[in-house]
């Protein structure tokens, strides 16, 4: 009997080397794809060994590469994207063709031999809706055009829209992932990811940097928790054609959790809070809440958290320290 077979796109990266982790534990033939923009080698050093795992450091605007790789698997996870506020701000040119290009590529090569696609999307897309928890039949309340901010948000939608569009037209078997702020060992800060940053900035005894006013409440899931729902999915043939939010629904404000990584630290840091003005642009919105209502999912694979986020932050700390 043959063993199941998965692409990942951004396979490098910190959920997509996760990702392959998890589907080789569970016997998958394991094929990634990353042109290392934002992934990193030493996250799938420890994979190289492994007979069922192949890696191509290339991009996917690689058409004939891209639908090599296709035709070889049973599954793709599309996870490659420009990621992080920081790069988002930065470079919204990159963020808008590589998030929606990207998408394109990879749904066109997956509808010609009707594949299996798994479209990894975010919480960021439903915007400024204040309608908490955040359900996935919500409205999407997007910013204006004027802030580069949204960028992010609007080319995911895009990316959400086309996977459902192919779905409906085309019918290829699509389903949408919308992630909640996944953390764990392997995440970096460099594009502003907060946790890491957080207990980075702790254990160097740097001040510990708070963007805005620190009252804006995120919720952090375990990336092991995250990828295991990301293959129990695929096993379902009742997600095809659906949109599923995948995170924790424990709450805390990013004060509160400056608070949390100082102590658990021990660090002497001092918490500073930045204007958004000065950490990112001029006029820079954000999003005041993100809770996700995971019913959906729950009842479809019976999604359940591991860890808490005392757990999650201890685990990052002790990655770090390793570093």
């Amino acid at each position: 009997m043959s063993r199941p077979s998965a692409l990942i796109t951004g396979g490098a990266g910190f959920i997509g080397s996760h990702l392959a982790e998890a589907l080789l534990a569970r016997g998958h033939e394991v094929a990634i794809i990353d042109d290392l923009s934002t992934g990193s080698i030493k996250n799938i050093a420890p994979l190289k060994g492994d007979p069922h795992f192949s890696y191509t450091i290339d991009t996917i605007a690689n058409a004939p590469l891209l639908a090599e790789l296709v035709d070889g698997c049973d599954v793709v996870y599309h996870l490659a994207a420009a990621v992080g506020v920081k790069l988002i701000v930065d470079s919204p040119v990159y963020t808008i063709e590589s998030n929606v290009g990207g998408t394109e590529a990879v749904l066109g090569a997956a509808a010609k031999k009707r594949k299996l696609v798994v479209v990894a999307s975010t919480s960021e897309v439903y915007g400024k809706n204040n309608d908490v928890p955040f359900r996935e039949d919500h409205d999407l309340v997007l910013g204006p055009t004027t802030k580069g901010r949204w960028s992010y948000a609007c080319s995911k939608a895009i990316d959400e829209f086309l996977a459902l569009a192919y779905f409906r037209e085309k019918g290829l078997p699509a389903i949408i992932a919308r992630l909640f702020n996944t953390v764990g060992p392997r995440q970096t800060g460099r594009y502003g990811m907060v946790l890491p940053t957080f207990v980075r900035q702790a254990l160097a005894g740097e001040p510990i940097t708070v963007f805005g006013d620190g009252t804006q409440s995120r919720c952090f899931s375990w990336v092991g928790d995250v990828v295991g729902a990301l293959v129990d999915l695929v096993e379902r043939p009742a997600a095809v054609g659906q949109v599923f939010n995948i995170g924790h629904d424990s709450e805390i404000n990013i004060a509160d959790l400056a608070a949390l990584v100082k102590a658990r630290t021990g660090s002497a840091s001092e918490i500073v809070y930045i204007p958004y003005d000065e950490a990112y642009e001029e006029g820079f919105e954000d999003m005041p809440r993100r809770v996700p209502d995971l019913t959906r999912i729950i009842d479809l694979i019976g999604f359940k958290p591991t860890k808490n986020l005392d757990q999650i932050v201890d685990a990052v700390i002790d990655y770090l320290k390793d570093q």
